[in-house]
């Protein structure tokens, strides 16, 4: 059953042809890795999805429900939750005021509030610094930071763009058993450059280029794709 589709979606920024008729479909229970070269849209594209860019054309479909236009918090309220590449943690509250932000948008009570804090706190390796500043994480660590306030809200559809971004190599190890872990009660759509992580993680891969999708496959479908080889693995 498809959780998350597009239709003929698209941006343009004046002559820019950004995202390009993408029709999209992602399973409910799947992993999804998006990649593709720089300024293929896949960030465009995530915009799109969450409800930060407006589409020029096209629509996207949540749980069987046109949402092509409602604004980012409806789409949150709805279970879709995101983190970008750019950490947007608030840096003068600590780490567990970070999550608990988060968690309040379905839990009321400080007692529960508390109890699903620690618990995403413990789910991405940051128990140990609940009361420290969130300014004061690595910056590894507040990409961390930025999964556990979306784990909070024990979200339908979990987007990532660039998780592993400043993470160490032991951090990416454990973010990939993470990875498998959350998949168990979540859809997860990765947007990952690292690709150790898209080929041992994803059981399907979408790939971009020039604001239009280039191929979709099984990791070792899409690595052995000549196409995505040229564009993109750089052993075309």
């Amino acid at each position: 059953m498809s959780l998350l589709s597009t239709s003929g979606l698209s941006r343009h920024f004046a002559g820019l042809k950004a995202v390009e008729g993408v029709d999209f479909d992602l399973p409910e229970g799947q992993i999804r890795a998006l990649i593709g070269p720089n300024g293929a849209g896949k960030t465009t594209f995530v915009g799109l999805l969450c409800g930060r860019i407006a589409p020029s054309a096209g629509r996207v479909i949540f749980g069987g429900r046109d949402i092509s236009h409602l604004p980012a918090h409806r789409r949150i309220n709805l279970g879709m939750a995101y983190t970008f590449q750019i950490t947007s943690v608030f840096a003068r509250l600590s780490v567990a005021e970070n999550v608990a932000l988060a968690a309040r948008r379905r839990l009321r009570g400080r007692v529960r509030v508390d109890r699903a804090v620690r618990s995403a706190l413990d789910r991405v390796g940051l128990g140990a610094f609940p009361r420290q500043d969130a300014g004061d994480l690595s910056y590894g660590h507040q990409r961390l930071l930025e999964i556990a306030m979306g784990l909070v809200q024990e979200p339908r559809l979990l987007i990532l763009d660039e998780p592993t971004q400043g993470l160490a190599d032991s951090e990416i190890a454990d973010f990939k058993a993470l990875i498998r872990d959350v998949s168990a009660t979540a859809t997860i759509l990765l947007i990952e450059h690292n690709m150790s992580v898209v080929m041992e993680t994803a059981d399907m891969v979408t790939v971009m280029n020039f604001g239009r999708i280039l191929a979709e496959g099984t990791p070792a479908e899409i690595h052995a794709d000549p196409a995505v080889q040229t564009a993109y693995l750089g052993t075309g």
